[in-house]
C-alpha cells in the first residue's frame, strides 16, 4: 500500500481546497451499530496522513455527539482540515428518536452557536443546510446563512439534497460551495437535475454514501439478518427482504470490473464516485464513511483507479435496476421534489 497522498480539488469557485476524496464521520458515534473509539481516531490521523482533509459531521448526529467526538482532532489539526457540519434535523423535546426539518432564522442562529460549542472552534469552514423545510424559502435561509459569514462564524456554505432550482435560488443570494447528494452507482438520481446546475453555476457535488451505505462493497447483503438491531440500514427499503436479494445481484459486474484491476468492489465504486468529475464537468468530492484505518487506505487508493469506456459501459445500468428507495420516506430528498427525476 503506497503512501502517496491524493491530489486536492477547489470547492465551487472561491470555497477551500481539499483532497478529492474526504471523510464521512457519522458511523464513528451514530447510526452503523457499535464502533470502537480508539479505531476511529486511528482513521481520523491515517486518513489526513493520506491527504484527506474535508472531514463531514452534523449536529444531527448522534444529537451532537459526533461533533464532540471529533473536537479533539479538529482542534490538533486545526489548520489541515477543512471542519464541515450541518444544520436543519431537530430534536423535539418530547420524543429524542424523532427529527424535524427546520430552516427557519432563529433556529440556524442557535444551531450554529451548538456546534461551534461542541466543535470547541471559531469558525466553521464549510455549513450546510442539511435537509429543506419547504414551507420557509430558501432565500430566506441562505440569507441568514450568508450573515453568518459575514459575522465570521462560518466560511463558505452548502446545502444537502437540493434540487437544481432550489440550488440556483440559493447561488443568486450567497455563493455555494457545495451540494451534498447521496450519489453512487446505486443512486443517481441528481443526474437529472442538481448536477447540471451545479455544473452551470460552478458548485462542487460531495457524494455521500458513495459505497451505498457498504452494500456496494459487499460487506452485507441483507440488513434484516447481516447487520445489529441498531444499525440504521435496517430502516432502509433498498437493503431489506426481497429489495435486498435482487440488489445483491446487480453487484456482479462491480466484481468483475474490480478483477480486473485487482481492486475491491468498494474501490471501483469509488473510483465511479471520482470519475463523475470529468464525465459531467465539475468538482466532485465524495465522502465515504469508514471507522478503520485500513479502509480509508482503501478508498483513498481508489483516487487512482481509471475506469475504461467499456468498464463504465458494464456499470452504467446497475442504478436503473436497483430495487427499493434510498429511504423509506423521499419526501425530504431533492429526488422526492425534483420534477424531471426518477427517485432511487
Amino acid at each position: 500500500m503506497t503512501d502517496s497522498r491524493i491530489p486536492t480539488v477547489r470547492l465551487g469557485e472561491d470555497g477551500p481546497e481539499v483532497g478529492v476524496q474526504g471523510l464521512g464521520c457519522m458511523g464513528m458515534s451514530f447510526a452503523y451499530g457499535p464502533s470502537d473509539a480508539g479505531q476511529s481516531r486511528a482513521t481520523l490521523e491515517r486518513a489526513l496522513e493520506l491527504g484527506v482533509t474535508l472531514y463531514d459531521t452534523a449536529d444531527a448526529y448522534g444529537a451532537g455527539e459526533n461533533e464532540r467526538f471529533l473536537s479533539p482532532f479538529f482542534k490538533a489539526h486545526r489548520d489541515e482540515v477543512v471542519v464541515a457540519t450541518k444544520f436543519a434535523l431537530a430534536i423535539p423535546p418530547d420524543d429524542p428518536t424523532r427529527r424535524i426539518i427546520r430552516n427557519d432564522p432563529p433556529y440556524i442562529r442557535q444551531a450554529v452557536e451548538a456546534s461551534l460549542e461542541r466543535l470547541d472552534i471559531d469558525v466553521i469552514d464549510l455549513y450546510y443546510m442539511h435537509r429543506r423545510d419547504v414551507n420557509v424559502p430558501i432565500e430566506e435561509t441562505v440569507a441568514v446563512m450568508a450573515d453568518l459569514v459575514r459575522e465570521g462564524k462560518v466560511k463558505h456554505l452548502g446545502l444537502s439534497e437540493v434540487t437544481g432550482d432550489e440550488l440556483r435560488a440559493a447561488q443568486a443570494v450567497h455563493p455555494i460551495a457545495a451540494v451534498q447528494s447521496e450519489w453512487s452507482l446505486f443512486s443517481r438520481d441528481i443526474e437529472a437535475g442538481v448536477v447540471p446546475a451545479a455544473r452551470e453555476l460552478g458548485v462542487a457535488l460531495v457524494p455521500y454514501s458513495p459505497l451505498g451505505r457498504g452494500f456496494l462493497t459487499g460487506s452485507f447483503t441483507n440488513a434484516d439478518t447481516d447487520l445489529t438491531d441498531d444499525d440504521f440500514r435496517r430502516q432502509q427499503p433498498r437493503f431489506t427482504g426481497d429489495n435486498a436479494a435482487a440488489n445483491a445481484a446487480l453487484l456482479e459486474p462491480v466484481r468483475a470490473v474490480a478483477e480486473a484491476h485487482g481492486a475491491t468492489p468498494g474501490q471501483i465504486a469509488l473510483a465511479w464516485a471520482q470519475q463523475r468529475a470529468a464525465v459531467h464537468g465539475l468538482p466532485v468530492v465524495p465522502i465515504p464513511g469508514t471507522r478503520k484505518p485500513a479502509r480509508v487506505e482503501e478508498n483513498t487508493a481508489a483516487t487512482r483507479i481509471v475506469l475504461t469506456e467499456d468498464q463504465l459501459a458494464l456499470l452504467e445500468p446497475i442504478a436503473d435496476k436497483v430495487a427499493g428507495d434510498r429511504y423509506a420516506d423521499m419526501t425530504f430528498t431533492s429526488a422526492g421534489r425534483e420534477p424531471n427525476s426518477q427517485e432511487g
